[in-house]
This record gives structure tokens, sequence and C-alpha cells, in this order.
């Protein structure tokens, strides 16, 4: 029986560190930091077992009572309270991953990574690959139930027709999965993991992937081309000529806009958020550059320096690839420049290969050369493009092939 020693008005009054006896095994605890919280002290195969039934700010005294009367009767029972408690908790957490599917926990992931994928299109194109490959397979079946053999079910069909999309979605369930195993709504080692468990089953991607490459043209070839281009006064034509002489990329230059120009300093700043590599990359402008800005300055109807069709957008992703390839009929890619410029600089020039790459934008694995490149070294690679602006401009008979850089995402 319990004594009922305390009181509510005695509960709110005490603050001196301690523990005060309520009768029937409940305890007020008062820490140092001044919290109070209940205690149920009992004994169960002749050992002491002590048990917390929560703040005093969550539970009430009445409630408090209420709690070790039950937990009383349980230990006259021969049943022990805490393992009892054990077991509610696990049954509870049976239910509730048979509840929570894997479509459910796919869609909270996405929401709560969305804000950290630089590219708005990411979240649906994480969407789209699920709903595509995943889905119909999984429907809702809970996500503890997921397992190597659906895994393999889900991958091997396009493991070696679609390789990219596959080993990009196979990351995509592994992540998925790890997420749920965190939130408790899953147990036990990630089915979809590749080292040490599907690297054992599925071959690598570098071994029945072919290995694309973007078209290049020729740098042999360039004079011809810019003088085909320039008969087009369009603002894809401009654009197109301002990558080929920035060795830009498309998505940075259709999304370039005024406020990363500098045009006393003739440096064009890309922010690290628009950047592969996510690093801010300055890239200085040549003569003709600062021409073609200064056309498109004529026609401004927006921040963008390339204006696409519709108001406050720039160019379409397509309209650099349908000039090229349809309007002026050559069989190459508008990234594929970015290979001609980098084959003329390694074969007709003796510019460094750092200072090359690093025109490129592109990322160094090497921490050595990594270090030494943190310098911009912008004034050197003005002279570079300057060259490369002449070199485009100038009629030379050059009897080389371009060597396509590697298709890299």
């Amino acid at each position: 029986m319990a004594n009922n020693k305390l009181s509510v008005k005695k509960v709110d009054a005490l603050t001196t560190v301690g523990n005060y006896g309520d009768g029937g095994g409940l305890w007020l605890q008062v820490s140092k930091w001044q919290t109070k919280s209940w205690v149920f002290r009992f004994t169960f195969d002749g050992k002491r077992r002590e048990m917390g039934l929560g703040s005093c700010k969550d539970v009430t005294l009445a409630d408090a009572r209420m709690l070790a009367e039950s937990f009383r009767r349980m230990v006259r029972s021969d049943i022990d309270p805490i393992e009892a408690r054990k077991a509610e908790r696990t049954a509870k957490r049976a239910e509730r991953m048979n509840i929570v599917t894997f479509p459910f926990c796919a869609e909270k992931y996405i929401d709560a990574h969305r804000h950290g994928w630089k590219n708005a299109k990411h979240a649906q194109q994480w969407t789209n690959t699920l709903a595509q490959y995943a889905y119909p397979l999984v429907g809702e079946m809970p996500i503890k139930n997921v397992d190597t053999v659906l895994v393999l079910r889900i991958l091997e069909p396009i493991w070696t027709t679609k390789t990219e999309t596959a080993s990009r979605l196979r990351s995509r369930l592994e992540n998925i999965l790890d997420w749920a195993t965190t939130h408790g709504y899953r147990a036990g080692d990630n089915p979809a993991r590749w080292k040490g468990h599907l690297e054992n089953l599925l071959p690598k991607p570098s071994k029945v992937t072919k290995v694309e490459h973007h078209a290049a043209l020729p740098y042999s070839q360039m004079h011809t081309f810019m003088r085909a281009l320039r008969q087009h006064d369009s603002v894809s034509a401009l654009a197109l000529e301002f990558l080929v002489l920035t060795a830009a990329r498309t998505g940075e230059v259709i999304a370039a806009t005024w406020d990363e120009i500098d045009l006393k300093e003739k440096v064009w700043t890309i922010p690290a958020n628009r950047m592969k590599a996510e690093r801010e990359h300055s890239v200085p402008l040549s003569s003709r550059c600062i021409e073609i800005l200064n056309k498109t300055a004529i026609m401004r109807q927006s921040d963008f320096l390339f204006p696409g069709g519709r108001t406050n957008k720039g160019l379409s992703n397509a309209a650099m690839d349908k000039l090229l390839q349809v309007t002026l009929n050559y069989d190459c890619t508008v990234h594929g420049f970015r290979s001609s410029f980098r084959d003329w600089a390694g074969e007709c020039t003796n510019y460094p290969r750092d200072l090359c790459e690093m025109a490129l934008a592109h990322t160094i694995k090497d921490k050595t050369e990594a270090a030494y490149r943190r310098g911009k070294m912008l004034e050197k690679r003005r002279r570079m493009m300057n060259d490369w602006q002449k070199f485009c401009d100038t009629v030379i008979n050059v009897g080389s092939d371009a060597i396509p850089i590697r298709k890299i995402g």
C-alpha cells in the first residue's frame, strides 16, 4: 500500500537535491539542476530494480501514483515491469514498421533533402526513377521487408542495358533504406549497399558500361566553324560562340546573369552553386567575348546574358544543340567544344596542364596539385583564352583530329 507522503504543494516546493519517498516504491528525484522526475523502485527475483516514470513536468503526482500502483500489481503477479514495458515498446515498433512502406520512406527522404540539392530538378529525377523502376515491384510493401532478393529484382533488368541509371538507382535505394533504419522503421544490414554485398552479386558498372564520349569538333576546323557561326546573329549563336571562347559548360552559359559579369576587369565569375564542382569559377573574357556581351546588352530583356523565348527565362537547354546540329549541320555536340579547346591547348601550345585544367574548372584528385591550384592564375589564363580566340579567328592548316574527353554525368 502506498502511504501518499507527498502532496502537490510539497512537490512544487522541493528544491533541495535528493530523493523523496511517497510510499509504495514511488520516489521523487530532485537533481542538482533543479529538475524533478519520478522513479519506481521494486524488488524482483531478489534483485533491487528501478525504473523511470517521467518528468514532473509531464507526469503529475496523481499519474505517478497510478503508474506505481499498476507496476506493483505486475510485481505481485510475478511480472517484471521493466521487461513488460520493453515488450510493449517492441510491439508498438513492430506495428509501426508494418505500416511504414517503402514509398512513404522514399517521399520523406526526398522531402528532407530537396533543399540541399543545388539542382531543383534533382528531386523530380529521384521521384521519376523510383516510380519507373522501384515502385512497380515494391508496391506498398513495408520498408522492413525490403531485402536483397527484391533489390536485385529491381536492378538486374537494367544493370547491363542502362548501367548509369541502374547505378544511380542503387545508390538511391541505399540512401532511403539507411534513412529508414535510422528512424527505426527497419533493422539489420542495408540490402542495397555495394561494398561487401552487391559487388559480389552484380558486375562492376565500369565493366559493363561502354564509355560514352561527347563528339567534338577537331580544332583544325574551328576557324571554318566560327565563320559559319557568325553568319547567324541570333541569341543562340552568340551564346554558342561565348561558350566556345570561354570553354564553359552549357548550363553555366544559359544560366549566366549580368551580375556575374565585371566588364571593367573583363571577368565572368560563376558562383559555386552553379558549378559542377561546387566551387566559384572565374573566367577571363577575351575581346570577342566583350563584343558579344555588348551585343546582348542592346537586346537585354532580363537578368540573363542570353535571354530565352519566355519572359525572365534564359536560353533553353536545347537551343545551341539545335543551332549546331540542325541549322549549321555539324555532327558534334556543344559540350564537345570543351574537348576541342583542351586538345588545342595540349597539342598546339606550351601552357601547363594545370592551367588548362583550371580553365575547364576540372576537379583535381591529387591533393598536392589541388593545393598548388588554389590561386586563380587569372592573368595567365587570360593570355591562354586570348590565344584560343586568335586561333579560332585564324586560318591554320592543322591535320590533327580532336580526341573527345570522357563524358562525365
